[in-house]
């Protein structure tokens, strides 16, 4: 039953992701070099809390390398200039939640290595949010985001071998290191099966999903060049499940590069 959202639930989560959108919005637009995680933590928590409502989870707030730690909480470390910034926040609105990631630069301005590597992420995503669709099975959201991260990471040299060697030997588990999403509803990863008798369950029009591919380069990483160790990158989005095309439910917050920094720039 929580797997599939009325049309009453899905307007609830969708007044969730766009409190949650004007959070990270007030976070990009406040954020500047010198100033700490915590500050940026404090930011969203006042988005949330003064539009009545609750954060669905500890907010990530990590910035340079601790942007590759999945669950990193402690949000406590200064954010330095020259470095990406990764925010996963979300809001809770009448019980229902969103869960939100955008990774933007810590001084309004992504250098090159960094827009290589976040424009391969977005890519995976919006690739990967086309496969969210009625009659297609939950893996393809997945495999399609592994496949176009795979090979951006094959064209900036972060991977070596083919295409189809990298994905044969998973040798892109290295730094793509989580699955691309969850089901999203009444908990941040909520109930409901990904398989049915060993199979990938199908899409159908009601389920809301994440999808959020993120490539992590660790400091540790010495398989790759320097250039790109201590930089992760998530991109994450509330879709909606319909008979047609994919309903972004957070949509109000920015993802493209030239809008990032238009906004940062403010």
């Amino acid at each position: 039953m929580r797997l599939f959202k009325s049309r009453t639930e899905i307007s609830a989560m969708r007044k969730s992701a766009r409190v949650a959108a004007t959070a990270h919005q007030r976070a990009m637009q406040v954020c500047k070099p010198g100033m700490n995680e915590a500050e940026i933590h404090a930011e969203l928590l006042h988005a949330f809390i003064s539009k009545q409502c609750e954060p669905s989870y500890i907010p990530i707030v990590g910035g340079g390398a601790n942007a590759c730690v999945l669950h990193y909480i402690s949000n406590r470390d200064p954010l330095n200039d020259g470095d990406l910034l990764l925010i996963d926040a979300g809001a809770e609105y009448d019980g229902y939640a969103s869960d939100i990631t955008r990774t933007f630069p810590v001084n309004g301005k992504f250098s090159g290595r960094q827009k290589d590597l976040y424009e391969v992420v977005l890519k995976a995503q919006l690739a990967a949010i086309d496969e969210v669709r009625a009659g297609n099975p939950w893996e393809h959201v997945h495999e399609t985001a592994v496949s176009v991260a795979a090979e951006g990471m094959l064209e900036l040299g972060i991977l070596t071998g083919s295409l189809e060697q990298v994905l044969e030997e998973e040798s892109f588990k290295d730094y793509y290191v989580h699955n691309t999403g969850h089901w999203l509803g009444l908990d941040v990863h909520d109930v409901g099966e990904y398989e049915i008798d060993g199979h990938s369950r199908v899409l159908e029009p009601g389920m809301v999903l994440t999808v959020e591919p993120g490539i992590y380069i660790p400091p540790g990483a010495v398989r790759v060049d320097e250039a790109w160790r201590g930089m992760g990158i998530r991109v994450e989005d509330n879709v909606a499940v319909t008979k047609a095309e994919a309903d972004i439910l957070s949509v109000d917050i920015c993802k493209t590069i030239d809008d990032i920094e238009a906004l940062m720039a403010q």
